[in-house]
């Protein structure tokens, strides 16, 4: 690959810019950083736009990730340790980044086009999780997910696209109200299906229900909110030794995927 330019002086104004994105989001942010080669991978596979794609400069940069880079247009610089250092301070630092425009909000609209289920994630906080859901749910051909009370404030968050190794721009992922999703669930057509512990369908069950589903799942200790479960109406659990209080929300999420993704096989 050609020569590349490198940003090798920590009082650049573009190194004061990278630290200001490598900072924790507040309020409404534009750009973002997305970390390591797999995320950006699919990121830009998905079509999100990227300013400068960034690799260490006493690393080679990786030569599929060049080429995307080129195919796309996007500029690609190395950056000396130092400048790094400065970057990402304490933290662990990538071997390569890229700063990204964050995409418009994903809307309800979206929901509409093509085939899957839709997972609500209701009062669903930990990020690490919300990651994990996301990569299943494109992994198991899910069409969508809505995030209801996540606190967070972009799709775009660094913890979460890290999680998802990038695939939370593979497909519609909301941030919505309870209020705004209930009125969907009522006219979207979706049967509703409540994961709970409680529930009275197993998971090899799910493959009987007919046609796509909207499957709610809520945190681990608390499950969904009565106004989300009011619309359900089936309700499904994963059977667990009594030992085990209750499985990982992230892993319910793929048992219940699995299961829906085997209605056809």
């Amino acid at each position: 690959m050609p020569d590349l330019d490198v940003l090798a002086d920590p009082s650049d104004p573009a190194v004061q810019r990278l630290s200001d994105l490598a900072k924790p989001a507040r309020g409404t942010v534009r750009t973002a950083i997305v970390e390591d080669q797999e995320p950006l991978v699919q990121a830009l596979r998905a079509g999100v736009r990227f300013v400068e794609v960034y690799g260490e400069s006493t690393r080679e940069f990786p030569g599929d990730l060049a080429a995307l880079c080129a195919e796309l247009g996007v500029p690609v610089r190395l950056v000396e340790p130092a400048v790094l250092t400065k970057v990402f301070r304490s933290e662990k630092r990538p071997k390569v980044f890229g700063v990204a425009n964050i995409p418009a909000p994903a809307r309800f609209s979206a929901l509409t086009e093509g085939t899957g289920d839709v997972l609500v994630l209701d009062g669903v906080k930990i990020v690490g999780n919300i990651g994990a859901i996301v990569r299943t749910a494109v992994g198991l051909g899910a069409r969508g997910v809505v995030l209801v009370d996540s606190d967070l404030p972009t799709i775009a968050d660094r913890r979460v696209v890290r999680a998802s190794r990038g695939h939370v721009f593979s497909v519609p992922v909301l941030l919505e109200t309870r209020e705004r999703v209930a009125r969907w669930l009522g006219e979207s057509g979706l049967r509703v299906v409540d994961v709970d512990m409680d529930g009275s369908l197993s998971p090899e069950s799910l493959g009987a229900l007919d046609g796509d589903v909207a499957l709610l799942l809520g945190a681990e200790k608390t499950g969904a909110s009565d106004v989300l479960q009011d619309l359900a109406a089936d309700t499904v659990s994963v059977p667990i030794d009594s030992r085990v209080e209750s499985l990982n929300v992230s892993v319910v999420a793929g048992i219940v995927l699995y299961a829906r993704s085997r209605r056809s096989a």
